[in-house]
């Protein structure tokens, strides 16, 4: 979806997570096991179980292999070379057409890691995290800080970059300092001048993805890693893609069943986005959707003593406003050499909403921003959102970021007609909904201009896909899933109710048992299910 400087993604890039573990682990005592979509999770080692064959048959029986066009036929017929990569895991490149369009043109490798099953591998489970952005490699290598043993041990987990991420052949469009400033920016400019500043900045990132990437920045889109997704399927020997997609992961799986709903297998798609939704109506949902995060947050802080924000969830919502308004007026100082901008501050409270174990540091970060005038755990907690190291980025996500999402969605407005947007946008949400509406115009100023517009996808003929949504999902929200679910012709729709991004290994036991059971052993979940 598209976004600007500091609306979020559907879900925080993945990469960073041992660091926020730690600082789990030092605020409330304990690490948090959470799954998230797109990717929070914890790490941690799985050496103490014996890895088992990564051969076997597939969950969906031997079948002859789909046909594909001739001029593919290099890059279905490839043979991956697997390597040992430490943890007992195997790491492979896949080469993909840069251009579909030019099979016989330039390739792309592209990253892949197996983690091998722990018992009789029943097949292949490829997974994507999210983002755009997120690193598959590094969602599947997380083993059981993400995955349930029952699916280690019957499946080979396989994440790969899509891409232009991470360890494939990277997508470069900007400098540290160049990301620093776009992504500091005030997210809804208050002057045209503020407005023509930030369309400036829009601007020269994207004319970067071409000056130092060239063709890739042409092609990024989802469309295109669907293609990619199907080339992995047949070379790691699949007639049918078993596979597993969450947040941003699932508009990859839609669109990939679109595309090939005879390739399909067994596909659960988590925290789902709704592939049907105008540039527009993603926004105004979306904001909503984290401004009920943000209330929930609020009615479980002014319930404990002494909350930083006041007595009651209005009060506490109007405080988070008045201080980003406080922050944009004058920037705070922080322990290092930046201050606190606006547009950090806002990913520093993003962050959080995503996963509700998080409270605790959104809550520490509000206290010493208010009461001591420090902006340091929240410029912490947004360099944590967009991988920002010490002194460089640790990762190109936010790159990807943008140059994924204005290529998926043509349907951007100049930035002087955002304010024409404001009323509904802020009833959607008081505390954010300037800045969503201004994701109106993110990509009106990219210099690659795709014409593709949203659809629905219906995967006429695929099998049953599992849809899965939470009721007070921040990045998306619940009624994405309803949609996709009834979009899909085969959809099969679970809801948790519950905060939080993504349903999966969250902790309900109605929601993964309903999952295992589809995955491993074919049973399909009840459509409706409630959990």
């Amino acid at each position: 979806m598209t976004v600007p400087p500091t609306v979020p993604p559907t879900a925080p890039p993945a990469g960073r997570r041992r660091w926020l573990g730690l600082v789990l682990a030092l605020v409330i005592g304990s690490l948090v096991m959470a799954t998230i979509g797109t990717g929070i999770w914890a790490w941690r080692a799985s050496l103490d179980r014996p890895k088992g064959s990564s051969g076997g048959t597939t969950s969906n029986a031997p079948q002859p292999m789909p046909s594909t066009a001739p001029a593919l036929a290099r890059f279905y017929d490839q043979k991956m070379t697997w390597k040992p990569c430490g943890n007992g895991h195997k790491c492979a490149k896949l080469t993909v057409p840069l251009d579909y369009a030019k099979p016989t043109g330039a390739d792309l490798q592209l990253a892949v890691l197996k983690v091998p099953a722990y018992g009789e591998a029943i097949g292949s489970l490829v997974v994507n995290p999210g983002g755009p952005g997120g690193s598959g490699v590094e969602y599947a290598s997380a083993e059981d800080g993400v995955w349930p043993t029952d699916l280690l041990d019957s499946y080979d987990i396989v994440g790969f970059d899509p891409r232009g991420v991470g360890r494939s052949d990277p997508l470069h469009c900007m400098t540290t300092e160049q990301t620093d400033r776009l992504l500091a920016f005030d997210p809804d400019p208050d002057t045209k001048a503020e407005g023509r500043t930030l369309d400036n900045l829009v601007r020269l990132f994207g004319q970067g993805c071409l000056d130092r990437s060239g063709a890739l920045a042409r092609h990024m889109s989802t469309v295109e890693v669907a293609k990619d997704l199907d080339i992995l399927r047949q070379v790691l020997g699949h007639a049918k893609l078993d596979y597993f997609g969450a947040s941003y992961g699932t508009f990859i799986g839609a669109t990939y069943a679109n595309l090939f709903p005879d390739h399909v297998g067994r596909m659960v798609l988590d925290g789902a986005v709704d592939p049907a939704l105008s540039n527009k109506e993603l926004s105004l949902q979306q904001a909503h959707g984290f401004e009920v995060a943000l209330r929930a947050y609020a009615a479980d802080c002014v319930k404990r003593k002494n909350c930083v924000l006041g007595a009651t969830v209005d009060e506490a919502a109007v405080r988070v406003r008045t201080l980003l308004d406080d922050i944009e007026r004058s920037p705070l100082p922080t322990d290092s050499s930046r201050k606190l901008e606006v547009g950090n501050a806002m990913m520093g409270i993003w962050l959080p909403l995503y996963v509700k174990d998080y409270w605790p540091l959104l809550t520490q970060a509000l206290a010493q921003a208010i009461n001591k005038g420090n902006g340091s755990r929240l410029l912490e907690l947004a360099d944590y959102y967009s991988g920002r190291g010490v002194n460089r980025y640790n990762d190109n996500s936010m790159e990807v970021l943008y140059a994924v999402n204005c290529l998926d969605h043509s349907d951007s407005i100049p930035t002087s007609k955002v304010p024409s947007y404001f009323p509904e946008f802020e009833k959607a949400s008081p505390t954010f909904g300037k800045a969503f509406a201004y994701s109106l115009s993110t990509c009106a100023s990219w210099p690659i201009k795709s014409g593709q517009v949203s659809k629905a996808m219906a995967a006429t003929g695929a099998p049953p896909i599992v849809v899965i949504g939470t009721t007070r999902d921040p990045a998306t929200p619940y009624a994405w899933a309803q949609a996709l679910a009834g979009e899909l012709s085969s959809g099969v729709l679970i809801s948790r109710d519950g905060d939080g991004h993504t349903g999966f290994n969250q902790g309900n036991s109605c929601v993964d048992k309903a999952v295992t059971g589809y995955l491993i052993d074919g049973k399909v979940p009840k459509d409706g299910l409630s959990c």
